[in-house]
């Protein structure tokens, strides 16, 4: 009788004619083979192979659709062996080969989450930089253009010859400001010099009675000049404050709206520029959708552009019509304070102040008294 070869014990599952497994073993058996079957693959998917150390022998276990105790139906059954070199190896040491056969892991299940539905934060404001860089880029370049005389530029020019006055007439304007407030200042120090020398002809008219007569009328002239000056100062004040609203505020918002076109222009231009030359490249597939994107773009700063051009010409003519009615009755201010204060008519600049509603200050009535300063 010849010598049989060691078996790993895993060769030893006894099994019945119809490959069903004896009643004593089944409990052991399932328990075995569910710890040593892959996720996802039932009974009927599963082959058990096991060899010997010596590989002359090697018994199977064939697991399929165990029927119920008392069923007639026997289990589909089929004998696979190891092929691969991996295969071999493990079953040369004796170990155990669990081998899906053609069964489809299940897939867990979660939410589905759309794409198009969820906005990132940080993606938008990746996309508006974008965007941003794409047209600081293009202006930059039309600017550089235009500056080296290779591109061009949308002119109109009855708009831009309006825009060139009003600029330089502010200039004009600035310096009339500037010259106001020098004299505003210099009168300020005369009239304060003024009254200084009226209190001192007072003092000596007091303390010398030879000479009361002479420092009396002296100190009252004075007195009177000073209080001319400050009338005097009073329309120039008033007439820089209105100066100073025109240049610094009204001319200063319109020349904001100029900015704002220019920008809208150079914009305009830019995205003119790269359609004309799409236009002027082949037509096909790739750059039709371009062509397309193209002229969308530069119909929407179009539509921009003129709305900026139709603001700039409104804000000029209202701002022509206000400089008008305000440097009229500034000017006309300014010549009679100035005429009737040099030609000694005090009645007459107090009636210029009152013309033009300008309220005097009386010296001292801003100072806090001492209880407030207390």
């Amino acid at each position: 009788m010849a010598q049989e070869s060691p078996k790993n014990s895993a060769a030893e599952i006894p099994v019945t004619t119809n490959g069903q497994l004896e009643d004593s073993h089944e409990h052991s058996f399932n328990r075995d083979l569910k710890c040593s079957l892959p996720v996802g693959l039932g009974l009927s998917e599963t082959k058990i192979t096991s060899h010997g150390f010596d590989g002359a022998k090697e018994g199977v276990v064939e697991a399929g659709q165990f029927p119920n105790k008392g069923s007639s139906a026997s289990p589909k059954s089929s004998v696979i062996s190891p092929s691969s070199a991996a295969a071999s190896r493990l079953a040369g040491q004796g170990c155990d080969l669990i081998i899906p056969t053609g069964g489809r892991a299940q897939q867990k299940s979660g939410p589905v989450v759309l794409a198009d539905e969820v906005k990132n934060p940080a993606m938008e404001k990746l996309e508006l930089v974008r965007k941003w860089s794409l047209n600081t880029y293009k202006c930059t370049r039309q600017i550089i253009s235009e500056k080296l005389g290779r591109g061009s530029r949308t002119v109109d020019l009855e708009l831009e010859a309006q825009i060139d006055i009003l600029r330089d007439n502010k200039k004009k304007y600035e310096n009339i400001l500037r010259l106001a407030q020098t004299l505003s200042t210099q009168l300020f120090q005369m009239v304060h010099t003024q009254r200084q020398l009226g209190d001192a002809f007072a003092d000596l008219s007091l303390k010398s009675l030879e000479l009361h007569e002479e420092f009396g009328y002296n100190a009252d002239t004075q007195k009177l000049l000073a209080k001319n000056g400050e009338t005097l100062l009073g329309a120039i004040n008033f007439f820089i404050a209105s100066v100073n609203t025109l240049v610094n505020k009204t001319i200063e918002d319109t020349l904001l709206t100029v900015k704002q076109y220019e920008s809208a222009r150079i914009e305009y231009d830019a995205y003119r520029t790269d359609l004309e030359e799409l236009n002027l490249g082949p037509r096909d597939a790739n750059t039709l959708p371009k062509i397309e994107q193209s002229q969308q773009l530069f119909q929407v700063h179009k539509e921009k552009y003129d709305k900026m051009r139709n603001d700039v010409s409104i804000k000029l003519k209202f701002l022509e019509e206000n400089k008008v009615k305000v440097l009229h009755n500034q000017l006309v201010l300014f010549h009679n304070a100035i005429a009737a204060y040099f030609a000694g008519n005090q009645k007459q600049l107090e009636q210029t102040l009152k013309q033009f509603h300008i309220k005097l200050k009386t010296p001292g009535a801003d100072a806090p008294s001492w209880l407030e300063e207390q």
